[in-house]
């Protein structure tokens, strides 16, 4: 019986040895740009016209969730924030910035926290649009933001999320 133990064991380790080493002779660093760049003129004003299209579907389509969710479901999904922000007023900064009265506020100026060069170089007004775009993927949205957190890939979860910061501030957003 120990022999056999001690063969599965051997083999299980055996494969992530070889599969350890392969990754690091077969590495290939992924390419920032295409090599090859295909420009052509009538594609490309049409894929803007299609991209403005998109992100005015997805800002419409956040103010239509809010219908569909409410701040409640934002306190629920926040507790995955509250490890590292507070939204209490008054709260402190954690390893993230409070977020009492966020929407409608500068980005990057909360009082006694140290915000990452670009975040404090993002510098815009957290509108809804600006935080569904930043809470779907930070560090997408803001190039150099120290905040580690994946995103919301759920736009409902966003909207819920957005609800419940509009409501902890002294002057919430009209967002309906």
């Amino acid at each position: 019986m120990n022999k056999i133990i001690v063969s599965v064991v051997l083999a299980i380790s055996l494969v992530l040895i070889i599969n350890k080493v392969a990754d690091k002779i077969f590495y290939t660093e992924k390419l920032e740009n295409s090599a090859y760049t295909v420009v052509d003129s009538l594609s490309t004003s049409s894929e803007s016209v299609t991209k403005t299209e998109s992100e005015n579907s997805e800002i419409e389509s956040i103010s239509a969730l809010f219908a569909s969710t409410s701040s409640a479901d934002g306190a629920v999904i926040f507790k995955k924030c509250a490890a590292c922000h507070s939204i209490a007023k008054g709260g402190g900064n954690k390893i993230g910035p409070a977020l009492w009265g966020t929407l409608g506020r500068k980005a990057g100026t909360v009082p006694d926290y140290k915000y990452s060069k670009g975040m404090v170089a993002y510098a815009k007004a957290w509108s809804v649009e600006e935080m569904d775009g930043f809470l779907l993927k930070p560090k997408d949205w803001v190039k150099g933001t120290k905040m580690s957190f994946a995103g919301l890939k759920n736009s409902k979860d966003r909207a819920a999320i957005i609800l419940y910061m509009n409501e902890n501030s002294d002057n919430p957003l009209s967002l309906k």
